[in-house]
């Protein structure tokens, strides 16, 4: 059940922080990206990937370079959203679409391998959270009505349960579900190491995002 409830409950945290608190300040919400970037990658890199990997190792690498490429053509519709990045005209009152169809599939693949591996709902909570309150700050500020702003944020939570659902009732998962894990490794380590490149900026020293980022890997290593 906790599968189902978390990645709902961090939409709606991040929901609520950004009514509550109105975050301001780019360099807080970058920090929290760059924790869960290095959070969600090590979570992969330490327990999803070695699971995954088996003697058909190269069918394994193809699929992963399929799941990079993939969340490459889903960023062309989201802009950059799941990474924290969010390009649409805020003057405007139609609905986003595209962004939204690109999320949710996003979001559908990341919740079919969740129930098979104990750790990896950690990650993908902790990559959601800065996406909801990216998300939610955005739309708060926008022209969308409230109604249309907790409709994406509804369906949005909901897509990742579906992902579970999915895995747990249909059979074609089952059978594929190497090739389709790998896929979503290739997906993580995508937008992982694009938060961690994108939090780097200008090439300068930051102990603070060294710190962050070190703690995240820490923590992914001994949960």
């Amino acid at each position: 059940m906790t599968n189902f409830l978390l990645p709902i409950f961090a939409v709606l945290i991040g929901y609520v922080f950004v009514l509550v608190f109105k975050p301001s300040k780019q360099k807080n919400l970058k920090l929290l990206l760059a924790f869960s970037g290095a959070f969600l990658l090590s979570i992969t890199v330490f327990n999803f990937l070695p699971e995954v990997y088996n003697n058909n190792s190269k069918s394994v690498g193809l699929f992963i370079m399929i799941g990079i490429l993939l969340q490459i053509v889903l960023e062309f519709f989201s802009k950059g959203a799941e990474h924290g990045h969010v390009h649409l005209n805020k003057s405007t009152s139609i609905f986003p679409w595209l962004l939204f169809i690109s999320l949710s599939i996003h979001s559908v693949l990341e919740g079919l391998p969740i129930d098979a591996h104990d750790n990896l709902i950690y990650g993908i909570i902790i990559h959601k959270l800065p996406v909801a309150i990216i998300l939610s700050t955005f739309f708060l500020a926008s022209q969308l009505s409230r109604v249309k702003i907790l409709f994406f944020l509804t369906l949005f939570a909901l897509m990742t349960p579906l992902g579970v659902l999915l895995s747990q009732e249909t059979d074609i998962f089952k059978i594929y579900y190497s090739e389709i894990s790998a896929l979503v490794i290739g997906i993580f380590l995508h937008i992982s190491t694009i938060i961690l490149f994108e939090s780097n900026e200008g090439h300068k020293f930051n102990l603070t995002k060294l710190t962050t980022i070190i703690v995240a890997i820490a923590i992914a290593y001994f949960i």
